[in-house]
């Protein structure tokens, strides 16, 4: 009997060193390398493998907010950055998740991200209604950029399939095929300063012009829910822009699957904002990463209960 008992305790021991191993071994859904989520995301994965001990976390390069939810969606060890309207969409099995639903959940508010209508001088576009008959990347593939600016070219009162010839470019190669002039203009919805854009805007030759569309948010949230706000990319952000670009911004959440424990959760929610000086180094949008963001509202997903739990201890409550 004793032995039996001895053998049990061993394997319950090993299901348990099991678990915790699978925990601690995350993977993080980033974005592309022109974007912030991938350089914010390498911080991050930095700072949980240095300070959280035995967690190992890696950062993935991926096609942006609607593959990390996918990958989330898989079940196995992922948080993910996404933004806020296409994690509604997985949450409630819509557009791009139609009949697979992810049960995911919030960890934090992280940034705002501004939607950028991009051009160059000598394209003659200069409003939303000049991309008809235009080649325009709206995002690539399994990007929010594209749930996003799909959303914009139809408040826009365009047709995104007969109105444009459309490309899914990421940015950086949005970037590369605007300089070739092999399309006139490109959507990307990111943080500031976004490295690529930066690097159209700097690059010898080249003016960059910024589309305004903030006037369109309206439209947007009649059909698709409070999810988008009026914002202002400033003109001393790329080089180049002769005035305030006003345009269209929506949330940035980092996020988890529900079945992710709530310790492994509350580690790592503690983890972003004990050492939020490594995460700014990695990128200035982590300045953004603040408790003043942190209400039930401002994500239109469940929270998760490890995050809310920790979030409580700095006097941050949620109501679930």
């Amino acid at each position: 009997m004793i032995a039996k008992l001895a053998r049990l305790g061993v394997a319950a021991l090993a299901l348990g060193l099991a678990s915790v191993a699978s925990a601690q071994n995350l993977s993080i859904g980033t974005g592309g390398t022109g974007g912030v989520y991938y350089p914010l995301g390498g911080g991050l994965a930095a700072a949980l493998s240095k300070y959280v001990s035995g967690m190992q976390a890696t950062a993935e390069v991926t096609g942006g907010s609607v593959a990390n939810l996918q990958l989330i969606g898989t079940g196995k060890p992922y948080i993910g950055f996404t933004m806020a309207d296409a994690t509604l969409d997985a949450l409630k099995g819509d557009d791009k998740f139609k009949g697979k639903p992810v049960p995911v959940r919030t960890l934090l508010v992280l940034y705002p991200n501004r939607m950028h209508v991009v051009t160059v001088e000598g394209t003659g576009v200069t409003k939303m209604s000049d991309l008809k008959g235009r080649r325009v990347s709206t995002g690539s593939g399994g990007s929010a950029t594209e749930v996003m600016a799909f959303r914009l070219i139809e408040a826009a009162g365009l047709d995104k399939d007969r109105d444009m010839k459309r490309e899914r470019l990421g940015v950086a190669e949005s970037v590369a095929a605007l300089k070739d002039r092999k399309i006139d203009a490109f959507f990307w919805v990111g943080g500031l300063p976004t490295g690529a854009v930066s690097d159209l805007a700097n690059t010898p030759g080249t003016k960059i012009k910024m589309i305004d569309h903030a006037d369109l948010v309206d439209k947007m949230n009649q059909k698709y829910g409070n999810l988008y706000v009026s914002d202002t990319i400033a003109k001393s952000v790329y080089k180049g822009m002769e005035a305030d670009n006003r345009q269209a911004s929506v949330m940035n959440l980092l996020v988890a699957h529900r079945d992710l424990d709530e310790q492994t959760a509350s580690r790592i929610v503690q983890t972003i904002f004990d050492k939020r000086e490594d995460l700014i180094r990695a990128h200035k949008e982590a300045e953004n990463i603040v408790l003043e963001n942190q209400r039930g509202e401002a994500s239109p997903v469940p929270w998760h209960p490890g995050a809310v739990k920790f979030l409580a201890t700095k006097g941050v409550k949620i109501a679930q």
